[in-house]
């Protein structure tokens, strides 16, 4: 945890693999080494931060606030972009390569979104790309593609063919936009996530046959997969194939709606569905308080490290090692798959045995009166130990289901150096 109090009400965090930019209710933006500690401070505005971005490089940082105030300089020059708008800015985003002298574009978005270009002169070129949706809550650019969500859905934009390639419509329209934003991020370079609400979508750019174009932009989306989550979505980002997702909680007891920790999980998408790997409930303080809007997820490409954002924490949390993961099959009670868990993973395990673990699945089948699947248990996870198969056997005759594991005593016992009489 990094505790965060004193900076004020957290608002919104950008990093990259060395830093992280974070900004408050109170117009401050501070940097923060991956340790937590403060580095650098910039006084933007007297009203909250809405969002900061930063290019690939982390040379330079893009800021913008409610009072209409947009920011973009770099962090070791403060020379570049100010201006002062008449509306709340929501939203901004640097072209990745922004270091690079034919890349000094961004975007903004409040009713309109607006594309920054500077040009030979070193003046900045405005160009509207889309108006007349409502606000824009959510901006991620990756390499020549642009997703931005309004009041109506998901939009892409092709910066290189100057194209608008695809309009994914919000599901659930019930839910208020700037209560339950929408989650955007690119696991690569053509594959784009979408959580709204309770929905997620996985949407791939695709190159469209030459001879299907005629009038159609060169590009085209595909959903490979939607689903329905059980919880409202605050973030999302990507793990391999798997998605790590940010969940607010809203449970209903005795007809009145009260907030539960935030939670974090793995989940395995499907084409019509998910698999849920592990979860995490969070500790947050004044979770109770707290809206499904107030949280955010940030992950730090190529290492997995995620940080999870709340109004007066940040939460880093990092990839489990096959040690955690045995330890949340046990607590979920999966004996069968923590067992299998562990023997395949025996040289790397450092905090189980896979003895003990067989042992807690045999005790657990036992308690439960599945003894013909405990008495088979006790042929695998025994092996020779014939101190263990006295005190199962033992155990065995008290509850009154001797035979069972005499029987598997007999089919071990050439393996051993008694008889079963001898045992028994």
């Amino acid at each position: 945890y990094f505790w965060l109090f004193y900076l004020g009400r957290l608002q919104g965090l950008c990093l990259t693999c060395s830093f992280l930019a974070l900004g408050t209710h109170f117009g401050k933006v501070f940097l923060l080494d991956i340790q937590g500690n403060v580095t650098q401070k910039f006084e933007i505005s007297s009203v909250k931060i809405n969002q900061i971005s930063l290019d690939e490089s982390g040379e330079h940082v893009g800021i913008c606030s409610e009072d209409g105030k947009v920011q973009v300089f770099g962090l070791y020059t403060r020379e570049g972009f100010h201006e002062n708008f008449d509306c709340p800015i929501k939203v901004v985003a640097l072209h990745p390569q922004f270091t690079r002298s034919n890349y000094k574009q961004f975007v903004t978005g409040g009713n309109k979104l607006l594309l920054y270009e500077r040009n030979w002169l070193n003046r900045w070129k405005t160009s509207v790309l889309h108006e007349g949706e409502g606000s824009i809550t959510n901006i991620q650019w990756r390499a020549n593609l642009i997703a931005w969500a309004n009041n109506v859905g998901v939009k892409i934009y092709d910066i290189s063919t100057k194209q608008r390639i695809t309009n994914v419509l919000r599901d659930n329209v019930s839910l208020r936009p700037d209560m339950y934003p929408c989650s955007l991020c690119w696991k690569d370079n053509t594959t784009l996530i979408v959580g709204w609400g309770t929905s997620i979508k996985i949407c791939v750019v695709k190159e469209r046959n030459p001879t299907e174009m005629r009038d159609l932009p060169s590009r085209y989306v595909e959903i490979v997969s939607a689903f329905e989550t059980e919880f409202f979505i605050s973030g999302l980002a990507p793990l391999a194939d798997q998605l790590v997702t940010l969940y607010f909680v809203k449970e209903n007891s005795d007809h009145m709606d009260f907030r539960a920790r935030p939670r974090l999980d793995i989940i395995q998408p499907l084409p019509e569905g998910c698999e849920e790997i592990s979860s995490d409930a969070l500790t947050v303080r004044n979770f109770q308080d707290n809206e499904c809007r107030d949280y955010r997820l940030e992950h730090s490409e190529g290492e997995s490290l995620f940080y999870i954002i709340s109004p007066k924490d940040i939460v880093v949390a990092k990839e489990r090692d096959q040690d955690d993961h045995i330890d949340w099959l046990l607590e979920k009670k999966k004996y069968e798959e923590a067992l299998m868990a562990a023997e395949i993973s025996f040289k790397n395990i450092k905090r189980h045995d896979v003895q003990k673990i067989g042992m807690a699945y045999i005790n657990h089948l036992v308690e439960k009166g599945d003894y013909d699947n405990a008495a088979r248990k006790c042929q695998k996870v025994l092996g020779k130990n014939m101190e263990l198969w006295e005190n199962e056997v033992y155990r065995f005759k008290t509850i009154g289901q001797l035979k069972k594991a005499v029987d598997m005593l007999l089919d071990n016992e050439d393996k051993l150096s008694v008889s079963a009489p001898h045992v028994c």
